[in-house]
This record gives C-alpha cells, sequence and structure tokens, in this order.
C-alpha cells in the first residue's frame, strides 16, 4: 500500500452529476417549460391534423362537385342527341331521302346543341355519309340499339376528317414543366371529346348511328363554369384561388391555372408523383400538390374512354399559400404567449431557490475540493438558518474527524508498505529460484532420459547396418562384372545406408555430446562460412538464391572448427530450405559485446515462408521438426547444445511470410 491508494488509487470513477440548482429548477419549472410545451405540441399537432383534414375533405367535396357536373355534361349531351334522333322533324328529313337536307339539318342542330360535330354513320354495308372511325364503342353500341355516351381520344387525322378547325383547336405546345416525367414531345395533337351516339335506323330498314360530340381541348367556357359551380364567390379565404383543370393524359388540355397573369397553362404537364398514383394506379389524389408554380391543396380523378382505359385526369384545388399562412400565424400567436408566460414565471422562481442553491452549490464546492485531496477544505456558514445549513455544519465536523483519521491511516500504510515490499521481494526470488530449478530438473531427467533411450536405439539400428553394408560389399565381390547390372539398386542401397548412419551419428551425438566433443582451436567466422559455401551449393543449384555476404568482425571464437561448420550448415540448409524457389540469404558477422564480455555475433537471415509462434517456441525441442517426411527433429536441438557448450547463445527471429533471422553469439577466444 501506498499513499496514491488511500488518495486516489482506491477512489471510485467520478460520476457526472448535474447540480442541486438544476434540478430545483427542473422541478419548478417542469410544469411550465416541459409539460406546458408537450401540451401545446400535442394540441397544435392535433389541430394541424384536423386543419389538413378539413382542407382535404373540403377538396374532396370539390372534386365530387366537379365529377357531378362532368357527368351532367356527359349525359345532357348523350340526352340531346338521343331526342334529336327520335324527332319527327329528323325522322321526316331522313324519310325524303334528300341528304343535303339531312346535313342542312345536322348542320342546324351542331350549332343549336353546343356541339363540335354531329354526323350520322350508316351501319356497315349501309347507305349514307361515309365518317371516319365508326368502328368506336359508343358507335358500335348505338348501332346494336344501345344509345351511349364517353369520353374518346381523337387522333389529329380523326379531328381532321371531321374538320380542320377541330385539329387546330386540339394542337397544344408542350412546355416543361418541373417535376413531370421526362418526355420527348413538344406537342399534344389529339383531342379529348365528349363522345355520344345514338340509335337511328334508316327508312331501308338498316342500322345507323347519329354521332355527336365536344371538342374539351382548350374548351375554356366548359373549365370556366366547372371552377364557377366549384368555387363561388367568397366560398374560399382572401388571397385564395380555386382552379380546375382537364387533363389529357398528363397535359394540361382545358385549365384556368395561371402561367403568366394573362396567359393559362395550357400544354404544360403534371407532377411524376400525382401521373403514377391516378393514371398508373387508377387512384383519387386528395393531398397537396405542386401545381405549375405553387402549391395547391389538390384533387385528381382519373377519366377513361369508352374502351375502358385511363386517359386523362379532373383537377380541382386552390391555394394552400393563404391557409398555411394561418396556420403559421396561429402557431406564432401561441409561441408568443408561452415565452411571454415563462418570461414572468422564471425570474420569480429563481429569486425563491436562490436561498436553497447557496448552502447546497458551497457544500458541493466543498465536497470537490476534499475529492481532489484538499482535506482541510470547509463550507464555514456561520449563521445556521435552515435544514441545509444545519447539514452543512454537520458535514465540517465530519470533514475534521475524517482528517483526522486520514492521518493516522497514513503512517499505518507508511509501515504495512515497508513490510509487504520486504516480504514481496522475498518470495519473488524465491520463487525465482524454484522455477529456474524446476525447469533445470525436468529437463535433464527429459534428456537423460532420451539420451538413454536413443543411445540403445542407436546402438541396435547400426549393428544391423554394418552387417547391411558388409553383405553388401561380399555380394558385389561374388557378382563381379555382373555387379554392373544392378549399379543403380546398389546406389540406392548405399545412399540409404549412408542416410541411417547419418541419423544414427545425429541420435548418438544428441544422447552423449561430450563424446562427441572435438579439439577445440582458434578460428575466424569468416573463414568457416567461406568453408561451409561449398557445403551447401548442391542446394543453391537448384533455386534462384542469391547469397549475401557481410564480414565486419576482428575476433576470434574458440571452438572446434567441425562443429561450427555443422552449425553454420544445419542453419543455411533450414533457410534453403525455406525458400523453396527464390529468395536471398544472408550472413553477417560483426563483433559484440554481451555482459561485458567480448564476442561475435553471427546471423543467418532467409526471405523463406517464416514461422509462427506456435512452431517458434518448440524449434529447439529434441525429435520436433516440420519437414514430415525429410527431418528427423535433431538438427536445431544439436546446434543450440553445441553452441550452449561454448558458453554462446542462439536466438531466432521470424514472422509468417516475411521470412527467419537465427542469431548466434559466441564469446571471443582468450589470447
Amino acid at each position: 500500500m501506498t499513499d496514491a491508494s488511500l488518495s486516489g488509487a482506491t477512489k471510485p470513477p467520478a460520476k457526472r452529476t448535474r447540480s442541486v440548482r438544476f434540478k430545483l429548477l427542473a422541478i419548478a419549472l417542469l410544469p411550465t417549460l416541459v409539460i406546458l410545451p408537450l401540451l401545446l405540441g400535442v394540441m397544435m399537432v392535433r389541430w394541424n391534423t384536423k386543419f389538413d383534414a378539413l382542407l382535404t375533405s373540403k377538396v374532396s367535396g370539390d372534386l365530387t362537385i366537379a365529377h357531378q357536373y362532368f357527368t351532367h355534361i356527359l349525359e345532357n349531351t348523350g340526352e340531346q342527341i338521343q331526342a334529336l334522333g327520335q324527332s319527327v322533324a329528323f325522322r321526316e328529313v331522313l324519310a325524303n331521302g334528300d341528304a343535303a337536307e339531312v346535313d342542312g339539318l345536322l348542320a342546324e342542330r351542331q350549332s343549336k346543341l353546343g356541339l363540335d360535330f354531329l354526323y350520322l354513320s350508316p351501319a356497315p354495308g349501309g347507305t349514307g355519309s361515309d365518317q371516319p372511325n365508326a368502328d368506336w364503342p359508343v358507335i358500335a353500341s348505338a348501332l346494336r340499339g344501345q344509345s351511349m355516351t364517353s369520353i374518346d381520344i381523337f387522333s389529329n387525322n380523326d379531328l381532321a376528317a371531321i374538320s380542320p378547325d377541330l385539329a387546330e383547336r386540339a394542337h397544344l405546345d408542350l412546355i416543361d414543366t418541373p417535376n413531370a416525367v421526362p418526355s420527348t414531345r413538344n406537342a399534344e395533337t389529339r383531342g379529348m371529346v365528349v363522345h355520344s351516339a345514338s340509335h337511328v335506323e334508316l327508312p331501308n330498314g338498316q342500322n345507323a348511328a347519329l354521332v355527336g360530340g365536344i371538342l374539351l381541348n382548350q374548351n375554356l367556357a366548359f373549365i370556366d363554369t366547372i371552377n364557377d359551380l366549384v368555387y363561388r364567390q367568397s366560398s374560399l379565404p382572401e388571397g385564395s384561388q380555386g382552379t380546375a383543370t382537364l387533363f389529357l393524359d398528363d397535359v394540361r388540355v382545358s385549365t384556368n391555372v395561371r402561367l403568366f397573369a394573362d396567359r393559362r397553362a395550357l400544354g404544360t404537364r403534371v407532377s411524376s408523383a400525382v401521373r403514377k398514383t391516378v393514371l398508373e394506379d387508377g387512384q383519387v389524389w386528395l393531398d397537396r400538390a405542386f401545381v405549375v408554380n405553387d402549391w395547391y391543396i389538390s384533387a385528381y380523378e382519373p377519366i377513361k374512354d369508352s374502351y375502358g382505359k385511363r386517359v386523362g385526369m379532373l383537377y380541382v384545388g386552390f391555394l394552400e399559400a393563404p391557409f398555411a399562412q394561418t396556420k403559421y400565424e396561429s402557431l406564432l400567436i401561441l409561441i408568443g404567449a408561452f415565452l411571454f408566460v415563462a418570461a414572468l414565471s422564471v425570474p420569480i422562481f429563481l429569486r425563491w431557490a436562490r436561498g436553497i442553491f447557496k448552502p447546497l452549490e458551497r457544500m458541493a464546492n466543498t465536497i470537490g475540493r476534499v475529492e481532489n485531496g484538499d482535506l482541510s477544505a470547509r463550507t464555514n456558514i456561520d449563521q445556521v438558518q435552515d435544514e441545509i445549513a444545519l447539514v452543512a455544519d454537520h458535514l465540517d465536523d465530519l470533514l475534521d474527524q475524517v482528517q483526522e483519521r486520514d492521518k493516522r491511516l497514513r503512517a499505518w500504510n507508511d509501515q504495512l508498505n515497508e513490510r509487504v515490499d520486504a516480504r514481496t521481494s522475498e518470495l519473488r526470488e524465491a520463487n525465482r529460484q524454484l522455477e529456474a530449478t524446476t525447469r533445470q530438473l525436468i529437463m535433464s531427467e527429459k534428456l537423460a532420459a532420451i539420451g538413454e533411450i536413443t543411445a540403445g536405439v542407436a546402438h541396435e539400428i547400426n549393428n544391423p547396418v554394418a552387417v547391411l553394408q558388409g553383405n553388401l560389399d561380399v555380394l558385389r565381390d561374388l557378382l563381379g562384372e555382373h555387379a554392373k547390372l544392378g549399379d543403380t539398386e546398389f546406389r540406392l542401397i548405399d545412399e540409404q545406408v549412408n542416410r541411417i548412419n547419418l541419423i544414427v551419428t545425429k541420435l548418438l551425438q544428441f544422447a552423449k555430446p561430450e563424446e562427441y566433443a572435438g579439439y577445440v582451436e582458434r578460428h575466424s567466422v569468416a573463414e568457416v562460412i567461406d568453408d561451409c559455401m561449398p557445403l551447401v551449393a548442391h542446394l543453391l543449384s537448384r533455386a534462384d538464391i542469391n547469397v549475401v555476404r557481410e564480414h565486419h568482425s576482428t575476433r576470434l571464437v574458440l571452438m572446434n572448427r567441425t562443429e561450427l561448420q555443422q552449425v553454420l550448415v544445419n542453419l543455411m540448409v533450414n533457410a534453403l530450405h525455406a525458400m523453396s524457389e527464390r529468395g536471398t540469404l544472408t550472413l553477417t558477422d560483426i563483433d559484440q559485446d554481451r555482459d561485458g564480455l567480448p564476442g561475435i555475433l553471427i546471423t543467418v537471415r532467409d526471405t523463406g515462408s517464416g514461422m509462427d509462434a506456435e512452431v517458434l517456441n518448440r524449434i529447439f525441442d529434441p525429435f520436433y521438426t516440420t519437414k514430415r517426411r525429410e527431418g528427423t527433429g535433431l538438427g536445431l536441438s544439436i546446434t543450440k547444445t553445441l553452441i550452449d557448450r561454448q558458453g554462446g547463445g542462439l536466438e531466432v527471429e521470424s514472422k509468417p511470410g516475411k521470412g527467419t533471422t537465427f542469431m548466434i553469439w559466441l564469446p571471443e577466444a582468450d589470447e
């Protein structure tokens, strides 16, 4: 234990706290600053929702009125044409068989009825004037005896066949409109027509159809009538404006929406969102929408032709801005009233709470100073006026006691630290010695057992190998010249016998290294490395290996030359095996001191595959090898034994994919 453990190390992490001033203010002002705004917010949201619902309901009712008038126009047109077809005057003219008289009557009634065209279409194979598009569903139904009225889309050629004037009226240049679906068209030449046909029986008994229609393209009287019916005077607040539009597909062909002050927005197009909802999905749109150049509370419904296909839209709507302005003004009034109430109430609450804040803040400040190590901090409230001041006085008394106990604890802590440090040092040293002794004992037992077993195995193998080698020589002598026929087989047997002898030698060298210790003498490391290069030349020739020699040492080492060569060759062979196809083998020797002793550091570095941590931990263990079929696992173990016997050290560094570096340190030979 230390002083730090008493003062700071054992303290819990500081917690983020809020002042009592804040909490009391929050409690006092909660109704004014939180609850009241929430209630106002909920009320505003509900009011805004109901207001929007009211606007939507109104525009839905407006659309209903427009739809009824539109339907009335279709029904009235059909009734007028049906009445004409069944009139006595028309039947008498037909009975006379005078085509000019028929055309004159039709022209007269066309003008009187306000139709854009009126003609008689005979049944197929009948007689009479040849009029275009006798295959309309409207006409086909009339020919079957059933009168029908619908909206149909006439091509410009169809209109021109009836009247060139109609084709000209239908033509509208398209105007680029924001938010509309991109289009390559630059003009709308089709016509939206109120198309009606009534059944007529010709004098010869053949069925015919009395066909009439009204072109709605640029029919401003028609759309203005709808607008006047829907948005009567004073039906909207000041500043708002009611509008109505008839669409052919997504193009405004008849509208009172203004593009400019004196120009109607004919040829403009509806937004892509409305087009998808109404024309593609067949649903009614009841929502705000951007119309030409402003936001409107809008209603759109699809219009179908006689084929049942959605070919246009009927729209009514009114400007959103005046209603939005009303909502914003109401919101500002409520916010202003709330701010006024808050501005009056907050100072009053602050004044009442000030008598509570100051003593509490002084206590909080005192406690903070104590937490930072200043045990002499006190609140020092002279006059006890209320419960909070009394608590502050008790706090000062407690801090006096804490300061005194802290002094005594620090004294006990110093004594305890001294005892703990001394005992810890003794235990640490004893534990270190025990671990070292244990490791040495275990290793000695393992090596002794392995050495005994290995020596026995090596001697047992050596005898039959000697017999095998001797008999092989006898067999060569007996065969004489015929032995050449089995040169390949004899050579393979010799190689395997030599390999067995090599393995046996390594086993004996590992088991009884003292028996294989050679004569030691001083050597130059550079010369020994040079002598080793021919021994690994056959491995260098198999791959593209670049050998780099860096000789910087000036000292000599005391070691058996053969054993030093064995160490270096083992490390070089392992490095070459790690570089399968190409790489760089770097051999360096420099003078280096360790623990005050002069010596030489030999480094064998490769750029091979490297080793992971698991392999590194076991690389010097006897019989451990990563060469499952080629190695014995004794090479590095023997190498380390030879280096350790000379008082040196062998270390290794490696990373997978980065290569491996073996570092041999040998002491300098005494002169």
